[in-house]
């Protein structure tokens, strides 16, 4: 499919009644189809896509789309936004350390790089702590400093591990034995387990 197809079939998923906080709405979108006015369709889909829960096929064709524009930001944006749906996602305020107390004395990237490792409060079978690993991605940030605060949005690389975490849990971040940075969890979505067939 080209970028018009994939931007219309899309919208095609976003039911009317959905709106942003500036009411727009997938009519909007249309209009700018009718203008080519892709980025604008596209950027506009991503609102509409962060406001409500749509399926993995919106967000795979917006992925798609932006990769067709060459919209770097936005292709990762929509791809890390369809590994969400397919392994849940949690949302966490998150304080690096400063970097006179932690290994990091670099900013991290913000855009989905970074796997670090988390203490959930997950035992090993010796009794000592276990950690899972989570991709991060900061939210409305280029670069989060050491010692800095953000929001962060982390996708579990084995949901499983992360079914007990709730909101309101602190969390330890690690990149190697020392805490790298502290997290409150703010939002808990983990994909629903499949149903047993009989």
């Amino acid at each position: 499919m080209d970028v018009t197809e994939l931007l219309e079939s899309a919208s095609l998923l976003v039911p009317e009644e959905v709106a942003t906080e500036n009411d727009i709405s997938v009519r909007d979108v249309w209009d700018y189809l009718a203008h080519d006015e892709w980025q604008i369709a596209l950027s506009l889909l991503e609102e509409l896509g962060d406001g409500h829960p749509l399926p993995l096929t919106f967000w795979e064709q917006l992925a798609e789309a932006a990769e067709q524009l060459g919209l770097e930001r936005s292709a990762a944006w929509c791809r890390w936004r369809c590994s969400e749906i397919r392994n849940g996602m949690l949302r966490a305020d998150l304080t690096l350390r400063p970097a006179t107390e932690a290994r990091r004395k670099t900013p991290i990237s913000c855009h989905g790089v970074l796997r670090p490792m988390w203490d959930i409060g997950n035992l090993s079978s010796t009794g000592g702590a276990s950690v899972s690993i989570a991709r991060l991605w900061v939210e409305d940030m280029p670069v989060l400093e050491p010692g800095g605060r953000a929001t962060v949005r982390l996708i579990p690389l084995t949901p499983t591990h992360w079914a007990h975490v709730k909101t309101g849990q602190q969390i330890n971040m690690h990149e190697d034995r020392t805490v790298a940075g502290t997290a409150v969890v703010l939002e808990v979505h983990l994909p629903t387990p499949a149903m047993p067939t009989r």
